[in-house]
């Protein structure tokens, strides 16, 4: 019985899918100009790609942004410094799911977008601003806002890193740093951003550790073996946490190795 329903469900659900298709191609099909007959063109519609302020183009290059938008904010921007920082942070303490993955992504996305404030209204004022009112094409647009991003990236890149890809690479060294290709940049800038999350998560490893060892000492000393050390280890590490301003130092650390 329920495999019948099951089929009667679909085929509901793909008579009432044929119907709607049906309608809105007849709708489309029957739209009208205001100096015309059934079926012409609507006239306020323009798709020509000739014009550069065409707003088809507007609309399919913010639809292609949005869609490498992730890969944007990943491989090009701070956000994962700070993520992973703040995940270190969390391991550190000892805390498994506390704060939860909602809340460390949301903290570094915003942490994110106040770092990358002055590229961010860099690449408004100089180039979405002239491509919206039409002063520069669609290209120009692109080189525009690249050239920012690339900049800030390169502040941020260890020497060894870029020479290391552009030694993969292959090709020639280019005469100034701004010449460099976006794809030897982008893969040098994440090595950096890797390698020093990595140091600032070592350094916050270490007073958590002198915690952890002081008080496995004591449980020894005082022969309580099977107590768990990093039960009773926890408590401390997390108000010695709350002492210091551990949040407002990470976060001001984090800020100050990008200004």
């Amino acid at each position: 019985m329920n495999k019948r329903k099951l089929v009667r469900v679909a085929v509901v659900l793909l008579v009432l899918a044929a119907v709607t298709a049906t309608c809105c191609i007849s709708a489309f099909a029957a739209v009208d100009t205001p100096g015309g007959g059934p079926g012409s063109q609507d006239p306020n519609i323009n798709i020509s790609i000739n014009g550069e302020s065409s707003d088809a183009v507007r609309i399919v290059l913010l639809l292609t942004i949005l869609t490498v938008l992730p890969s944007i904010l990943l491989m090009m921007t701070c956000f994962t410094r700070v993520v992973i920082v703040f995940s270190l942070l969390r391991n550190a303490l000892g805390l498994q799911q506390t704060p939860p993955n909602q809340v460390l992504i949301g903290l570094a996305l915003f942490l994110s977008l106040f770092i990358m404030n002055p590229v961010i209204a860099d690449i408004n004022q100089n180039a979405y601003r002239p491509f919206s009112d039409g002063d520069i094409s669609s290209q120009e647009f692109v080189e525009r806002a690249a050239a920012p991003l690339k900049d800030w990236m390169l502040k941020q890149t260890k020497t060894d890193d870029l020479n290391m890809f552009l030694n993969l690479s292959g090709g020639e060294r280019p005469q100034s740093v701004q010449e460099y290709p976006m794809t030897v940049v982008v893969p040098s800038f994440i090595t950096s951003e890797l390698k020093r999350a990595f140091t600032i998560g070592f350094l916050l490893f270490l007073p958590f550790l002198i915690v952890d060892v002081v008080v496995a000492s004591a449980l020894m000393s005082m022969g309580m073996m099977m107590m768990p050390p990093a039960t009773v280890a926890l408590p401390f590490k997390i108000l010695l946490f709350i002492l210091v301003d551990g949040w407002g130092l990470v976060i001001r650390a984090l800020v100050q190795t990008y200004r």
